[in-house]
């Protein structure tokens, strides 16, 4: 990978995070990046890592967590100028090894049903469709940050 390495997302990332996410096509209008931020931060912000590329920009997220029984990836993203080099795969294990130091038993995460990409990407690292039906339920609306 070379660069500054994977490390635990600090404050000072925000502008640049979001501006990853917003690059990656992550960013939802129901979905407020800068409130997903500070609810992370509030539980398990030791698993929402960062990316940090030689010069000390992020160039790669991932945000982890566990709930005792599933642990969870979102917001998983590369800087497109490093996408194909091994650095999402190098997240992903990462969240694995720290998922898995937790006693976590297994991994879910969700990709748009249109992001065949990523699905086929995912797939590609030993990751398979569950046969089940993600649903859900917005308790606290978000507005989409301008």
């Amino acid at each position: 990978m070379g660069g500054g390495g994977i490390r635990q997302f600090r404050s000072e990332d925000t502008e640049a995070v979001v501006t990853l996410w917003r690059q990656a096509g992550l960013v939802v209008a129901w979905n407020d990046p800068y409130r997903d931020i500070e609810r992370k931060l509030s539980v398990q912000p030791e698993l929402f890592l960062v990316v940090e590329a030689d010069a000390g920009e992020v160039i790669g997220t991932a945000m982890a967590g566990y709930d005792g029984h599933r642990g969870w990836v979102n917001y998983l993203a590369v800087d497109e100028a490093h996408r194909g080099s091994g650095l999402g795969a190098e997240l992903m294990a990462e969240a694995e090894r720290l998922l898995a130091e937790r006693g976590c038993p297994k991994l879910n995460l969700q990709v748009r049903s249109s992001n065949t990409g990523v699905i086929e990407w995912y797939r590609s690292l030993g990751y398979e469709p569950d046969n089940a039906v993600s649903l859900g339920k917005r308790l606290i609306p978000d507005v989409a940050a301008p």
